[in-house]
Formats: structure tokens, C-alpha cells, sequence
């Protein structure tokens, strides 16, 4: 992180947060009366249906001892996962958030179900590490995958492990209420109440906390779903598995003969065609602020409830995302300012990034955010990792990392620990534009200052789809702000390719990109030098992926323009 302008933000975001801690210890002895003292769980009424989908293979790795999760893979030698040290803090949490279960649910056999109860009594007894359980977002994904699960860890089992079930699971709900009560983060403070909403439909003997889950449902859907149908994270991922909660919640209350609540059925409604806007023809969601590989089964039953023939939005002001579609080639680009800083833990420095896709193909992307892993991760949300331009390697955001004096350093571990690697800084001027030519062809225009404050330069950029989809032109312009001096300084435009896209040069100039279906594009730019590098796909299905990048370099002393071109040469199995 570049101290300097972001030195006094950084204070600012101290103190706000030492005083939520003191906040939190008052609250704490002094607050709202605990609803679930004294009540206890004697029974389950409903078990939720669980809508991601699950795979009895998962199944038979289970049984064999390998968990897989978050891209790492531990192997456990016929005794239990939590008595292992986990391979990454995003498996830990997979692991003690027992999403797993529903794999076991889908092998339907009488080990399967054994197995199931045994996970289940090995963390109830407290085997494993705690502290690994206890985070709020944790035991929230814990509370719905137990009620959800639970005619799988339930069917056989005896009178004492039933008991500690439910006692386990008015243990939990507790410590969400508890955690409701005080300071933590907007989408953790979204999740625990969802995940109270469910217990409190879901179990006999603490229905009191229906009633104030459900209202800070209320509040928090009103406050952090946009009028467009984006989360205010800017994160496609959290939108879909936000979505994969709330569609089984609303059914839960019919199910129960309760009204959902509105702001729960008009989310519902705005989030859906959102997803559509950022969804290719591969069934994947573009890369933007945190989105990684896509679960394609499960966003396709998101979208079976939004209806087989419903359209995508094309325009989403409010969060950021513009489409534009001729014939077969889709263009989605990023042209919001980060989001708010408690909702930045994801986001990117993607401004003004694209990615392209022409049917089934992806073309441009950006290289997404990997399962796990914190430096690949921070490397993963850095502006050279998006389809933009980067300012003498610089990224259009500044994270919260790094520091000055070793009380700085100590200071940012931790924030890092409470809240995470937020953006500290990024653009705050960004708009855009999106017209129709008399042609047809759709044409896009954004800006962004966030370069303003180191460089005095802002970035602009024009894309133009021509109305047969044949061909994308686009335009990078590079405009000094106000009275700033005029220095040089180097200009990295960066084209993220398709692991699948093979790349080459042309005796003619520019490059050439031949599809695995037999389509060919070409490749040109004008003002620029073209370069073809390596560069890494972190959002694979089986992982991180070697891949191609387009890079344009230029040298920009006063204001300057690159112009570039993606022509289809060949369509597909021409």
C-alpha cells in the first residue's frame, strides 16, 4: 500500500474500528437481552431443500479418506478431517461450514448416512480446532447445512446423538444472535440472519427468534440488494450463493403457511436477471470483483426460477456492469467504482475491464480469483490481472496491505484480521455511456479518475460491437486531469485470452486467435506496440491454468489514444 494520500484513510479506518471494538464490549454487557436464554431445541419441524447440487463421487472420495475443498485436497488415512492441521483457511471453512454434507445425502446408501453422522459426532464431541468453528460466516453456512441436512445425519441414529443434534443446533443459533447484537460485517450480518430465519422455521422451541431474525432480513436485503438486483459487494459470487439461501427460505416460509416477507420476494426478483447480464454462453459468470469458476449446475437452477425465456438485463447502473450482444458474440464490462469499504474484502481493480465471448467461447477474460491462497488471491484482484490498462504497474485501487513503521505493519495485520484485505482507495469519478448507431452497431464509453491522484491521468475507454457481432473495436484514451504536470509515464494494455484461444502472429501484422469450435479472429491496434505473454488463469475448474495475454505498451507524455480491433476472420466451422 502506498502511504501518503491513503495515510490519514488508514488512521481513519483504525480508529473506526477500535471504537466498534469498544462499542462491541459494551453491547455485550449491557445490550439487548438475549431471546434464546434459557430456550432450548426439542425438535425439528421442516428440513429446508438444499438447492446446490451435489455428487455421490464426492461421495466415494469422502469414504476414501480425501476431502477436497477451495482447490486443496487433504488426505486423511482413515481418521477423521479435524484431526489435521487444514491446507488453507478457505478449506477450514468449508470444511466446519459442513456444505459437504448434501454429497452424502446424494449417495443414498446406509454408509454414506453412517459416515454423515460420524462427521458429524466427531465435531459435536470437539474434535478439531475450535476457533476454526466459531466465525460468524462459519457456523451461519453450519446452522443451514445441519436443518437442511438433517434427515441425512438423522435417519438411525440413537436418542442421545438426536439430543446433542439439537442441542448443538440451539448452540449455534445463539451464538448467532449473539453476534447479531453486535458489530460484524454487512454480507456476515445478512448471512447470520438468513441462517436464523431458517432455524426459526425450521425448529421447535425458539421461535421467538423469527421475529427479529427476519426483520434484520428485512433491513439488511433493503440496504444491500440495489435497485438493479446487485449485491453492494459488486461480487457475482456472493449474489449467487446469497440467491441458493434465499429461494429455499422463501419456500420455507410458505411451507410453513408465513408470508415471506417483500423485501425478500422483491430481491429475489431483482437479483435473478442480473445474473443473466453476467452470464456467458458457456454458463459462467464473468470475473469481476471476486467471482472465480462457476458452479454452472447451480447457476442454471438459479435460473430455471427466473424463467426459461426471461431476458438479461443489459444496463446495471447501479452496480456497475454493462452488456452489450450482437448475433453470437457478448461483450460485459465493469464500469463501477469499487464498492463501499466494508464490502470490498473481494473486489478488484477491474475498472474498465472486459470480457469477451463469441457462442460457447470465451474469448477475453480476466483472470478471476483463485479458491484460495492470499498471495494469488492479491495478485488475482491487481488491475494487471483484468482486461484494462495499467499506469507504470500500478492497480487502479489501493488494498490494505502492507505499511510504513513496524507500528503501521502491526496496525495492518490487524485490520487484515478483522475486517480483511479491503480497497482502501480506487476510482471515485466513473461513468458511462452506452448508445445505438443508425448501423446498429452498440457502442460503450467509460472513464475512471482512479489513476488521478498518483498520475493525473485519466483513463477512458469506447467499445464498439458491430450489429452482426463481426466486429469489436475499442479505444483507450489517456487524459490529463486539470493543471497536472505532463510526465511520461508507461502504459501496459492487457487482453487476458481464453486458456482454450491459440494465439499466434501474422506475417501481416497482429495476431490471430483460432477457437477450439473453428472460429478465427484477428487482432490489431494502432499507436501501440502489440506483445503476446504468458499469463495465468486463476479461476479453472481444476485450478490455476497457463494461458495467453495480449499486451499493448505505449509511453503516454501528453494525452494519447490507442485504437484496437478484434475481426472475425472465420466463423465457426466455416
Amino acid at each position: 500500500m502506498r502511504w501518503g494520500a491513503d495515510r490519514w484513510r488508514f488512521y481513519r479506518l483504525i480508529g473506526r474500528e477500535v471504537a466498534q471494538t469498544a462499542r462491541n464490549a459494551y453491547a455485550g454487557a449491557t445490550g439487548r437481552p438475549d431471546l434464546l436464554a434459557g430456550a432450548r431445541v426439542t425438535g425439528l419441524v421442516i428440513a429446508p431443500h438444499d438447492l446446490r447440487t451435489s455428487d455421490a463421487t464426492f461421495a466415494d472420495d469422502i469414504y476414501a479418506g480425501l476431502f477436497v475443498f477451495a482447490g486443496r485436497s487433504l488426505s486423511v488415512s482413515g481418521r477423521s478431517p479435524f484431526d489435521y492441521a487444514p491446507p488453507s483457511p478457505e478449506w477450514a471453512d468449508a470444511l466446519y461450514g459442513f456444505g459437504w454434507l448434501r454429497h452424502l445425502r446424494a449417495a443414498d446408501t446406509a454408509l454414506a448416512r453412517a459416515n454423515a453422522r460420524a462427521f458429524v459426532a466427531d465435531f459435536m464431541a470437539g474434535r478439531g480446532e475450535a476457533a476454526l468453528a466459531k466465525p460468524t460466516p462459519v457456523a451461519a453456512r453450519r446452522l443451514i447445512a445441519f436443518l437442511c441436512q438433517s434427515p441425512l445425519v438423522l435417519e438411525g441414529a440413537d436418542h442421545t446423538f438426536y439430543q446433542t443434534f439439537l442441542k448443538t443446533i440451539g448452540r449455534t443459533a445463539r451464538d448467532l444472535e449473539r453476534d447479531l447484537r453486535r458489530g460484524i460485517s454487512p454480507q456476515t450480518r445478512l448471512l447470520a440472519a438468513v441462517a436464523l430465519c431458517y432455524a426459526g422455521l425450521c425448529c421447535e422451541g425458539i421461535q421467538p427468534i423469527l421475529r427479529r431474525a427476519t426483520r434484520i432480513l428485512v433491513r439488511e436485503l433493503e440496504r444491500q440488494i440495489m435497485p438493479d438486483g446487485g449485491h453492494r459487494s459488486r461480487d457475482p459470487r456472493f449474489a449467487m450463493e446469497l440467491l441458493l439461501d434465499l429461494l429455499p427460505l422463501r419456500q420455507s416460509f410458505l411451507g410453513r403457511g408465513i408470508d415471506p416477507p417483500e423485501a425478500l420476494l422483491h430481491a429475489v426478483d431483482r437479483m435473478l436477471p442480473l445474473l443473466r447480464l453476467l452470464r456467458h454462453a458457456d454458463a459462467s459468470l464473468s470475473h469481476f470483483n471476486g467471482m472465480g469458476a462457476t458452479a454452472a449446475d447451480h447457476l442454471a437452477t438459479l435460473l430455471v426460477y427466473d424463467g426459461a425465456m426471461a431476458q438479461p438485463l443489459m444496463h446495471a447502473p447501479n452496480s456497475g456492469y454493462e452488456r452489450l450482444e450482437a448475433g453470437r458474440v457478448l461483450l460485459v464490462a465493469d464500469v463501477g467504482a469499487p464498492p463501499p469499504l466494508v464490502d470490498s474484502i473481494n473486489a478488484g481493480a477491474g475498472c474498465l475491464s472486459f470480457e469477451l465471448s463469441s457462442g460457447p467461447q470465451r474469448i477475453v477474460l480476466n483472470c478471476g480469483l483463485p479458491a484460495s491462497g492470499p498471495e494469488l488471491r492479491r495478485l488475482a484482484r491487481s488491475t494487471a490481472a483484468h482486461s484494462t490498462a495499467t499506469i507504470a504497474d500500478s492497480s487502479s485501487c489501493r488494498f490494505l496491505t502492507g505499511g510504513g513503521a513496524w507500528y503501521e505493519r502491526w496496525a495492518v495485520r490487524w485490520l487484515a484480521g478483522r475486517i480483511g484485505p479491503v480497497v482502501l482507495r480506487g476510482p471515485r469519478a466513473v461513468k458511462a455511456e452506452r448508445t445505438l448507431d443508425p448501423d446498429g452497431t452498440r457502442v460503450l464509453a467509460a472513464r475512471h479518475d482512479g489513476y488521478v491522484p498518483d498520475f493525473g491521468l485519466v483513463h477512458e475507454r469506447r467499445w464498439r460491437l458491430a450489429a452482426d457481432g463481426s466486429v469489436v473495436e475499442g479505444e483507450d484514451a489517456f487524459v490529463r486531469s486539470g493543471s497536472a504536470r505532463a510526465k511520461p509515464h508507461e502504459v501496459a494494455i492487457r487482453f487476458h485470452l481464453h486458456p482454450a484461444i491459440a494465439a499466434r502472429g501474422r506475417e501481416e501484422g497482429g495476431l490471430e486467435l483460432v477457437s477450439p469450435i473453428g472460429e478465427v479472429w484477428h487482432f490489431d491496434a494502432e499507436n501501440a506496440q502489440i506483445a503476446l505473454e504468458e499469463s495465468v488463469y486463476f479461476a479453472g475448474l481444476t485450478g490455476a491454468r497457463r494461458t495467453d495475454q495480449i499486451v499493448l505498451y505505449l509511453t503516454v507524455p501528453e494525452d494519447t489514444r490507442v485504437r484496437w480491433r478484434f475481426a472475425r476472420a472465420v466463423p465457426p466451422d466455416a
